[in-house]
């Protein structure tokens, strides 16, 4: 039986429980806006019950709870009338064709506007013509691009036209940071973190120019911006792993055993993308496995949980510079340094600690890039040569590194860590003293180029309070 719309428009549905019906059920019989979480429509609906489940229960007598009918009166206050109606939707679903329960997609939905076209920076760090760009024209043609120009600043770089831009090389970051370019590494992608720091968006995507156009394994393209876009738009789930991987995804929901109380989820702040083809591999793994590609396509999106480092690839990444922006330093690398190709991962191990003191969440999954070009594996080794082992005592320190109940925003959580990583692994290596530094000269300067009269009042989770 499939109700009319008049009828589910006159349920009296409780605002404490409504059972989990399938969201394209609910989505298709227009079921009342009010029992459902507001959120893009793109993102799909969740039934909102943890804060009302929650007062129901704090406003119950000891003796109410001791009645063994207790939680079933709590979770199931529907009349008779509107179980019945429910189990009738649910029943609809049960019979649907293999098809149709296999999740067969139908035609993808494009937008009318690109995603967040307003809000959003693609950031390129490059030495060559972006003749790549062509491409990704399709996706990356309505947003602003902010290209870093490295090495030689009296070179060229060619930029395929129709494409609004800004390009920067090293003459214009000295010009504009002065003495404090010091921090922004030369002869290395490293340099692409000037980008996040002139961008004036809400949001950053940064991709290096020798990673094209991916396809699915249905061979449609993929546009990568606007899955990054869905991932850092919905929740994440950092606290408690969910076995469906990301609950917001379509399809999915949080399994049973889920805490009511966490499905309300994190703000994302980092979406970290994967490839497809060359392999983002250390030196000695590439020397191993010259021939090696990655083919594997896996169709999942999830949060890191708190707690947990992540090796942070720079080629394909997204991330709300609102909520993470000044922790997204690429370090020191290139050019008179003792080590190159750690610099996103560093940034990758600093901006976790960050986000798991403030409570913040991470993903990595989808989207897929196709990277087209593999590194020199002989060079890679002299870059990586000091990471290698410094690693061994890097992540140890991340591991244990903690955040004081002080540092209420991600500038006072950077300059916090920096001090530690001075203090700590400074014994390891001078170059962590000089780096330390240079963490706290980053900050200077982003703060100088993004002034805000209300530093203290930036809140990440009501952690901070306005003057």
């Amino acid at each position: 039986m499939i109700p009319n719309k008049q009828f589910l428009g006159k349920i009296n549905y409780s605002p404490i429980f409504l059972p989990a019906i399938p969201d394209r059920i609910s989505r298709a019989h227009q079921l009342p806006a009010h029992t459902c979480q507001t959120r893009p429509s793109h993102i799909p609906t969740r039934w909102h019950v943890s804060k009302s489940f929650k007062t129901q229960l704090r406003f119950s007598s000891e003796k109410e709870k001791k009645n063994p009918f207790f939680f079933l009166l709590v979770l199931l206050p529907l009349r008779f009338s509107v179980l019945a109606e429910v189990y009738s939707l649910v029943d609809l679903a049960a019979n649907q064709s293999p098809r149709e329960m296999a999740g067969a997609p139908s035609p993808p939905s494009v937008p009318s506007t690109p995603f967040l076209k307003d809000e959003l920076d693609i950031v390129i760090p490059t030495i060559r013509n972006l003749d790549f760009l062509e491409m990704w024209r399709p996706f990356f043609q309505p947003y602003h691009l902010i290209i870093v120009q490295d090495g030689d600043p009296s070179k060229t770089i060619n930029v395929p036209e129709g494409f609004d831009y800004e390009l920067y090389n090293r003459n214009d970051i000295n010009r504009i940071l002065g003495p404090k370019a010091s921090c922004i590494s030369f002869k290395d992608s490293a340099c692409r973190c000037f980008g996040y720091m002139v961008s004036k968006k809400k949001y950053i995507y940064t991709i290096d120019d020798d990673c094209f156009v991916a396809k699915d394994p249905s061979g449609k393209q993929i546009n990568a911006l606007e899955q990054h876009v869905k991932n850092l738009l919905s929740p994440s789930t950092p606290f408690f792993f969910n076995t469906l991987y990301d609950p917001f995804r379509e399809g999915a929901d949080f399994v049973r055993g889920y805490p009511f109380s966490l499905r309300q989820g994190a703000p994302t702040a980092v979406s970290h993308g994967l490839w497809l083809n060359i392999p983002d591999y250390d030196a000695p793994t590439q020397l191993v496995k010259p021939l090696e590609r990655n083919t594997r396509y896996v169709d999942a999106v999830l949060t890191i949980p708190k707690g947990t480092l992540f090796p942070m690839c720079g080629m394909n990444l997204a991330f709300d510079r609102e909520l993470i922006g000044p922790a997204m330093y690429f370090g020191l690398m290139g050019d008179g340094q003792p080590i190159g190709r750690y610099d996103d991962m560093w940034a990758g191990w600093c901006i976790k600690v960050i986000c798991d003191h403030l409570g913040l969440g991470v993903k990595t999954g989808l989207p897929y890039i196709w990277h087209s070009k593999a590194s020199n594996p002989f060079v890679n080794l002299k870059k990586e040569y000091n990471g290698i082992f410094w690693q061994e005592e890097l992540i140890p320190f991340f591991q244990s590194a903690t955040l004081t109940k002080e540092s209420n925003t991600v500038q006072k959580c950077y300059i916090e860590l920096s001090k530690q990583v001075k203090d700590k692994l400074g014994k390891v290596d001078p170059y962590f003293n000089k780096l330390a530094d240079a963490m706290v000269t980053w900050i200077e300067a982003w703060d100088e180029l993004n002034p805000s009269p209300n530093a203290d009042a930036v809140v990440v989770n009501g952690s901070a309070k306005a003057k």
